[in-house]
C-alpha cells in the first residue's frame, strides 16, 4: 500500500508531463507542467515519510503507460478526463475517511481540478477563452468514454453469452444457437442505442427548455434576475456592494447575462448540449455489439459441444480482458479483477445453460 501511494503520484506526474508535451496552448501546457511538479513533490514526500527509495519507483506503471498509449491513439483529452476523475475519486475517499474518523476537514482534500483552475487564473497571459477551453476539455468524453467502452462491451458479452449458453443447453449446441445469438446481439445493441439516444435527447430538450424560460424571465423581469445574480455572487463570498455592482454591469448585456445565469443559476454548460444523440447511440450500439459477438462467433463455423467449448473459452478470455481493463480505473490487482469477472460471467452462463438443459430435456 505504501509503494502504491508513491506509484500513484509518480503515474500522475508522468501523465501530466505527457499532457504538457502534447498541448499546443503554451499556457495550458504550463499548467500541466506545474501539476506534474506538484505530483512529483507528493511522491517524494510519501517516499521520505515511509523510508522508501524513490529511485526504485521512478518508472510509471503499466496503467500509466496504457493511458499514454490511449492518448497517442485517441487524443490526450481522454487522458485528462481519466486523471480528473481519478483525482476527484481520491479526494472524495480522503474526505470520507476523515469523516468516519471524526478528523478535521481542512480543505486541502479538494480535487486537483480546482488547483488547475487556480493555476490558470494566476497566469498573467491567460484569457477567458483559454480558461473556457480547459474547462470544456475537462468535461469532455475523457475517462467517461473509456469507462463506457469497457462497460458497454461487458454488457454485450455477459448478456449474449448467457443467452447463447441457454439455447446451447437446450439444443446441445445444435439448432437455433446462431440465430438466437445474432438476434440477441441485435436486440440488445438496438435497445442500448435507443436508450442512449433517448437519454441524450431528453437531457438536451430539458436544458433547452430551462434556458428558454431563463431568457423569458430575463426579458420580463431583468431587475429580479439582477438581484438573483447578485445573491449568487454574495453566496460565493463576494461583498454585497461589489456583488450588486457586478450583477448590474452584467445585466446590461442580455446575451451575456443569459449565459452567466444559465451557468450560475441553472448549472448548465452550453457546450454539453452540443453532443450528438445519434453519435451517442451509434457509439453505444457498436460497443455492445463488440462484446456480444464474441460468444456467437464459434457457431458461425461449427456446432455442438465443440462450438460450446470454443464459445466458453473465447468468452472467458473476453471477460478476463474486461476485468483487467476495469483496473485502469480501480487500481486493483489485474489477476484478481480479471478472474473475478470470469467467475461471475461463467456463473451466469452456467445458470442459463442449466436452465436450458432442463427445458430441452422436458421438451424432448
Amino acid at each position: 500500500m505504501k509503494n502504491k501511494n508513491v506509484q500513484t503520484e509518480i503515474d500522475a506526474c508522468f501523465l501530466y508531463q505527457r499532457l504538457a508535451e502534447n498541448e499546443e496552448d503554451a499556457t495550458i501546457a504550463n499548467v500541466f507542467r506545474q501539476m506534474s511538479g506538484i505530483e512529483k513533490s507528493h511522491a517524494e514526500a510519501f517516499a521520505k515519510k515511509e523510508n522508501l527509495s524513490l529511485e526504485n519507483l521512478i518508472q510509471p506503471s503499466w496503467r500509466a503507460k496504457t493511458f499514454d498509449l490511449i492518448g497517442k491513439i485517441f487524443g490526450y483529452d481522454y487522458v485528462l478526463g481519466v486523471l480528473m476523475d481519478t483525482e476527484k475519486s481520491i479526494s472524495n475517499a480522503i474526505i470520507t475517511t476523515k469523516k468516519s474518523k471524526n478528523q478535521e476537514i481542512t480543505g486541502t482534500e479538494t480535487n486537483h481540478v480546482k488547483i488547475l483552475r487556480s493555476i490558470l487564473e494566476k497566469e498573467e497571459k491567460v484569457t477567458g477563452t483559454q480558461l473556457s477551453k480547459f474547462e470544456t476539455r475537462h468535461r469532455s468524453v475523457g475517462g467517461n468514454a473509456i469507462r463506457a467502452a469497457v462497460l458497454g462491451g461487458n454488457d454485450g458479452l455477459v448478456s449474449n453469452f448467457s443467452l447463447v449458453m441457454g439455447i446451447a443447453g437446450a439444443t446441445a449446441g445444435q439448432q437455433g444457437v446462431l440465430l438466437a445469438g445474432l438476434a440477441g446481439l441485435l436486440a440488445g445493441a438496438l435497445s442500448m442505442a435507443l436508450g442512449e439516444w433517448i437519454s441524450v435527447k431528453s437531457s438536451q430538450e430539458l436544458y433547452e427548455n430551462q434556458m428558454q424560460i431563463e431568457m423569458e424571465e430575463l426579458e420580463t423581469n431583468p431587475e429580479g434576475e439582477m438581484k438573483e445574480l447578485a445573491l449568487i455572487y454574495m453566496a460565493k463570498g463576494i461583498p454585497e456592494d461589489q456583488a450588486y455592482q457586478m450583477a448590474t454591469e452584467i445585466i446590461k448585456d442580455k446575451s451575456h447575462a443569459h449565459e452567466i445565469l444559465v451557468k450560475e443559476e441553472l448549472g448548465i454548460n452550453e457546450e454539453e448540449l452540443k453532443g450528438s444523440a445519434i453519435e451517442a447511440a451509434l457509439y453505444s450500439f457498436f460497443l455492445f455489439s463488440l462484446g456480444a459477438v464474441i460468444p456467437v462467433l464459434p457457431f458461425m463455423f461449427t456446432n455442438g459441444v465443440h462450438a460450446i467449448i470454443i464459445s466458453v473459452s473465447l468468452s472467458a478470455a473476453g471477460l478476463f480482458l474486461i476485468g483487467a481493463a476495469i483496473t485502469l480505473f480501480t487500481g486493483k490487482n489485474v489477476w484478481y479483477s480479471g478472474f473475478r469477472q470470469v467467475f461471475f460471467g461463467l456463473a451466469a452462463a452456467s445458470i442459463t445453460f442449466g436452465i436450458g438443459k432442463l427445458i430441452g430435456v422436458s421438451v424432448s
